[in-house]
């Protein structure tokens, strides 16, 4: 990200920006009578002078030694007309993360950041775990992106930031803001694949008045059972799903703001063994899902002076029942949250400090040996100062949990501003995670042939970045280089020599992510092109061998590019080029390492009157892992499970055609 320049902040000048943050910095701008021009993505200038909120010091992006990257609202709608019903392809298109299918049968998915699991990713929704603490599983398959005004993204270890969740990093899904023009959005799409989605949006200001306002979102999604490749077995799972959401908002003249949430979400998927047909042992294996999630949050903060007091609280349940073949699991999740903390510009720096309290419970009706209750207090403190040219953030936290014991997580951040608008970040932290029996692993099979958990220690990890950014004429150009150690993994391993029993340790040796990623746009416009290239070298020890091996389902090379041409709210053609090299691959009798592949994409869009007509094709050469292998094991394998890991597309060359009012 270039530099601007800029004097150093003053107490008055701090506690402005600390108001701008109040008062919602992604928001829409309210100061007029009709909505500001869309930003353009592909350039600096779309998100310089944003305020950030997950680095807790609220600064500008361009000023914060922590580096943060931002998807803006022109991104997030380009992936809406992708996936209206969910945020997988918006985050697996950004360099560094990859979105890893983690229950074939049922479609479960995680994030992962630069080589590490996806259940050390922390997903928030404005600061809030309205998703659970660990956001695993269905989570980011059911999470609309249309009310979604801007995402940040934190990489590598933030458990100083956000406790031990948020041990790979940090994704802030910041939703949109209401402006003084009532906004109303309805998107209706269809896939060639049975897949049907209806979304709506809307926002307002009740009375056109300066304090009050509301958003709401309310979804209706649909997707047939598919069998692709026609073995009897599932490839696109089935699923019914409604989504409701609405916010209210205040923001007083002073700078006081407060955000209440509530959200809902009922959904049923079906995959496993296709109705009338049955697993290689003769027998049928129908795998369901049935959700519940309920939830409700809120954030206040108070301005006096130079200080922000900020409170902010989540309560979130989820309640599932789980079908895989015969045996059936049912349990309900409850996390609930409360933060407080004080942000203050004195001595020419800012200040944070707070503390924070945290409860995750688990109960199941079917396998009462895995019920858990964990209570997380902890304290936090950051401070952050300017020195010229330079700028350095320390932050802390130390939680007391209630079956892992004391923790500490200690970060550093440092920006050096260098001329020609270059800038030089240097960040370094540790943090931990707290195991438990949810694991990708186990999302596969159930927790009915896990054995109980004994002895388990939490897991620590540090990681390390150096990041240049900077412009050359008109080219944006962004380089980090990174490095992560994972102490103690958990991993699972069978417990019996015919795999029927499987159990959770703590492997001997650690785990090692390193690389690098590379950043590019270019704007002639009308004109945008982003190109993309992640290197991750990731080995860990195999639970089995005890020998250290290249981490399985992590690409040593990723690379994209992506193009569009855009007539400023008439039409848009974009078209993206993604390539994934080889993974290794683990309990795979097909095969030890994947194939590469590329998948190719194009989108259509062109206004006619209040409509959007849209058309959109995803893996237009057509490639599927099932072409070349099976997906379903000839026998069951480690805890029972039908399936190999899905390591390439196994839906094919799909389409999409929709319009948005």
């Amino acid at each position: 990200m270039p530099y601007v320049a800029a004097m150093k902040p003053t107490p008055r000048v701090a506690a402005a920006l600390l108001i701008l943050a109040a008062a919602g910095a992604h928001a829409q701008d309210t100061t007029r009578a009709a909505p500001p021009p869309p930003q353009r993505r592909d350039s600096a200038a779309a998100i310089a002078g944003v305020v950030v909120t997950s680095t807790r010091s609220e600064r500008r992006i361009e000023d914060e030694p922590l580096r943060v990257e931002v998807l803006t609202r022109e991104e997030i709608e380009e992936k809406l007309l992708m996936t209206p019903g969910d945020i997988t392809m918006m985050l697996n298109e950004s360099s560094g993360l990859r979105v890893r299918t983690t229950s074939p049968s049922l479609g479960g998915a995680s994030v992962g950041i630069q080589g590490l699991r996806g259940r050390y990713t922390q997903i928030l929704s404005d600061g809030l775990p309205l998703y659970g603490g660990q956001t695993g599983g269905l989570g980011l398959l059911q999470i609309p992106p249309m009310d979604l005004g801007a995402v940040e993204i934190i990489k590598g270890v933030a458990s100083a930031l956000h406790g031990g969740s948020a041990l790979g990093g940090v994704i802030n899904l910041i939703s949109r803001r209401p402006g003084y023009t009532p906004v109303r959005e309805l998107l209706v799409n269809q896939t060639t694949l049975g897949g049907t989605d209806l979304v709506g949006f809307a926002s307002g200001r009740p009375g056109g008045g300066p304090r009050w306002g509301y958003t709401t979102l309310a979804g209706g999604h649909r997707q047939a059972q598919v069998d692709r490749d026609r073995d009897g077995w599932t490839d696109l799972p089935g699923y019914e799903r409604v989504v409701a959401r609405p916010r209210a908002f205040y923001v007083h003249p002073r700078g006081h703001s407060a955000m209440l949430t509530v959200g809902a979400t009922a959904e049923r998927r079906e995959g496993g063994s296709m109705p009338g047909r049955t697993a290689p042992d003769g027998s049928a294996h129908p795998e369901r899902l049935s959700t519940r999630r309920f939830d409700a949050g809120g954030v206040a903060r108070r301005l006096t002076g130079n200080s922000i007091l900020s409170v902010r609280g989540s309560a979130a349940s989820q309640a599932h029942s789980h079908t895989f073949g015969s045996v059936r699991e049912r349990d309900a999740h409850l996390t609930w949250f409360g933060e407080a903390a004080l942000t203050s510009t004195r001595g020419g720096g800012i200040w944070v400090v707070g503390t924070a309290l945290q409860q995750e419970r688990y109960r199941t009706t079917d396998v009462a040996s895995f019920d858990y209750t964990f209570t997380t207090p902890g304290a936090f403190a950051q401070g952050t100062v300017d020195i010229g040219r330079l700028s350095v953030t320390a932050s802390a936290r130390a939680d007391r949990h209630s079956e892992y014991g004391t923790q500490f997580a200690p970060r550093l951040s440092a920006l050096v501003r260098l001329p020609a608008e270059w800038s030089l970040r240097g960040s370094a932290g540790s943090g931990y995670f707290a195991p438990t029996p949810f694991t990708e692993e186990t999302e596969v099979t159930g927790l009915t042939p896990l054995d109980p958990l004994d002895g388990l220690r939490a897991e620590r990890a540090r990681n390390a970045s150096l990041d240049l950014g900077g412009t050359v004429g008109s080219l944006e150009i962004n380089g980090t280089v990174f490095a992560s150690v994972v102490f103690d993994p958990v991993d699972i391993r069978p417990a019996t020599a015919g795999g029927d029993r499987i159990l959770l340790v703590n492997l001997p040796g650690a785990t090692r992510a390193g690389g690098g990623e590379l950043l590019a746009r270019w704007n002639p416009e009308p004109f945008h092109v982003t190109a993309t290239y992640t290197h991750v070298r990731s080995t860990g020890i195999d639970p089995e061998s005890l020998l250290r091996r290249p981490t399985p389902l992590t690409p040593r090379h990723q690379a994209g590019v992506v193009g569009a041409w855009e007539d400023e709210g008439r039409a848009r053609v974009g078209v993206e080029v993604y390539y994934t090299g080889r993974q290794s691959l683990r309990d795979n009798p097909y095969r030890s390492v994947s194939a590469p592949y590329v998948h190719v994409g194009v989108l259509l869009e062109r206004r006619i009157g209040v409509a959007r007509v849209f058309v959109n094709t995803e893996n237009l050469l057509g490639y599927r892992q099932t072409a070349s292998e099976r997906l379903v094991l000839p026998s069951r394998g480690s805890g029972g499970r039908w399936t190999t890991d899905v390591w390439g597309p196994i839906e094919g060359r799909t389409a999409n055609i929709g319009v948005r009012l």
